[in-house]
């Protein structure tokens, strides 16, 4: 859809809801409980199994049904205790965690560290698939010993504690008893909700967890609708049939802010707005030449000041400046068409075909833009977008064959670079279409050096070597842009974390 196009449907959908509402349709706000939220996001969970995928609409959902081992203080991003209460160092590949104890699953059952020590290890399995493999892969080995969660790293690691606040934590015993495919569609967590009922590709509710071991939630229950189509989130805004919208644009942040009852919620992340390519299997752009025709073609101010105004700042590399190891001293992307029809005619390339994969999640307007550059400069864009869940499959599938380029934005909530270049760059991850020996052999030393200083050189290296291959190119960091009536009460965080706990609605 174009910018016009979108604006129309803006319009209408605009018009269709204040029509219901002076034709005496009552704001369906009003018949929600003080306890009860709904939330409209871009996709259905590609998941409620939290060792599978961490997609945002996805990982939104599951972390209110689990807890994690650790989490984050969102004011200071600093790492405090949740399930594991305290820990230590015993010796430099050795940590020892301290499980909270009185905890119970929704069954009633006890959380013990032997559940922790499962719920690292099944990640670890690489028969199970979970696509958290390359955050996890440094452990070596995770056991219970009383109370205690131990974790062996295969090398000192000092980015542990970061990703150990993304794990959340399944029972071991109902996951063995039910099986994993049964447990991705009915999980049980510690968390501090339940969930109470799923329509595949529609909604997900859950309620409150009367056996949650934390104060209790001021929301009592959680309503999650996919609604893929942005215009028709700003629409369930305005007509007071939602609370809060996800993953909005600055198109629809403008509408929404014309309405003196509705608020936007906005903040940097630490997510990258990224073109990744495939540089295997993607025909064209297995030529680095023409990678970096498709870099020096895209018009990097117009997307920021023009798509995103206000909501998006400019970036040198794969990582935001929230991220360990962004290298301030890289030059700037550099918006160059000429040369790069030079370097198209130098390759042989000009009026070559590429698919670009992308799904709702992500703004079209951008991704149309690109299209427009790239056609600028004699390419051809065929933009293939599939709901959340295909384009996972799709571009994490070992054959490499989804297509030329991808658009994404990607989020490790762990504020290092380590999660950003090695899951998606790193030879053989499932993110990866690239391969580098040689940047392989920087990263790998990168999450096993424990010096800041040293790291932060090593990242040097590895972001040298991306801007020389090109893989991929960091569009601009993004920011978390959420629409919400004056029920909610809410502060998002850099993380994009949607945790129900925090939140109060009136």
């Amino acid at each position: 859809m174009n910018q016009r196009r979108f604006r129309a449907a803006l319009l209408l959908a605009t018009a269709l809801a204040l029509g219901a509402a002076s034709c005496g349709i009552q704001p369906a706000s009003e018949g929600r409980g003080p306890g009860t939220i709904t939330i409209d996001t871009a996709n259905y969970p590609s998941t409620l199994d939290p060792g599978k995928q961490y997609d945002t609409d996805t990982y939104s959902v599951y972390r209110n049904i689990f807890d994690q081992l650790l989490r984050r203080n969102p004011k200071t991003n600093t790492v405090v205790p949740w399930l594991a209460t305290k820990w230590r160092q015993t010796d430099p590949l050795t940590w020892r965690f301290t499980m909270r104890p009185g905890v119970t699953f929704s069954d009633g059952s006890p959380l013990t560290a032997e559940d922790a020590a499962y719920s690292i290890s099944r990640i670890l399995d690489k028969k199970f698939g979970s696509q958290q493999y390359a955050n996890f892969s440094v452990i070596d080995k995770a056991t219970a010993d009383g109370s205690d969660l131990v974790v062996r790293t295969s090398v000192p690691s000092p980015t542990l504690l970061s990703y150990l606040t993304t794990l959340s934590v399944v029972p071991k015993a109902y996951v063995q008893r039910v099986g994993d495919k049964q447990f991705a569609v009915k999980p049980i967590g510690s968390g501090p909700f339940v969930l109470q009922s799923a329509t595949a590709g529609s909604e997900v509710v859950l309620t409150a967890n009367p056996k949650w071991w934390g104060p209790p939630t001021q929301i009592r229950t959680a309503v999650f609708r996919a609604v893929p189509n942005v215009a028709s989130r700003v629409a369930d805004l305005q007509s007071r049939k939602v609370d809060l919208a996800t993953t909005l644009t600055p198109d629809a942040a403008d509408q929404i802010r014309r309405d003196p009852t509705l608020a936007i919620l906005s903040t940097p992340t630490e997510r990258v707005a990224y073109l990744a390519y495939n540089t295997i299997k993607g025909g064209a752009t297995d030529d680095p030449r023409v990678r970096k025709a498709i870099a020096e073609a895209i018009d990097y101010d117009a997307l920021i000041k023009n798509l995103q105004r206000g909501y998006a700042k400019p970036i040198n590399s794969m990582a935001t400046p929230l991220a360990f190891g962004y290298d301030k001293s890289l030059p700037d992307n550099r918006h160059d068409p000429e040369d790069a029809k030079r370097l198209l005619q130098e390759a042989h390339a000009v009026g070559a075909k590429l698919v670009m994969a992308t799904s709702p999640s992500f703004d079209p307007q951008v991704v149309q833009a690109i299209q427009g550059d790239l056609a600028a400069v004699g390419l051809q864009v065929e933009i293939q977008n599939s709901d959340q869940a295909t384009y996972l499959k799709k571009v994490q599938d070992p054959s490499h064959e989804w297509g030329s380029i991808r658009f994404g934005k990607w989020s490790c909530s762990c504020l290092d670079s380590d999660g950003v270049i090695y899951p998606l760059f790193h030879t053989g991850e499932i993110w990866s279409s690239y391969s580098n020996p040689d940047f392989d052999k920087i990263v790998e030393q990168a999450r096993e050096t424990i010096d800041p200083a040293q790291r932060t050189k090593l990242y040097s290296q590895a972001f040298e070597l991306l801007n020389r291959d090109l893989p991929g190119i960091g569009l601009f960091q993004a920011y978390a842009v959420y629409g919400a009536n004056s029920r909610l009460q809410w502060t998002p965080d850099a993380s994009e974390s949607l945790f129900l706990d925090q939140m109060k609605v009136s």
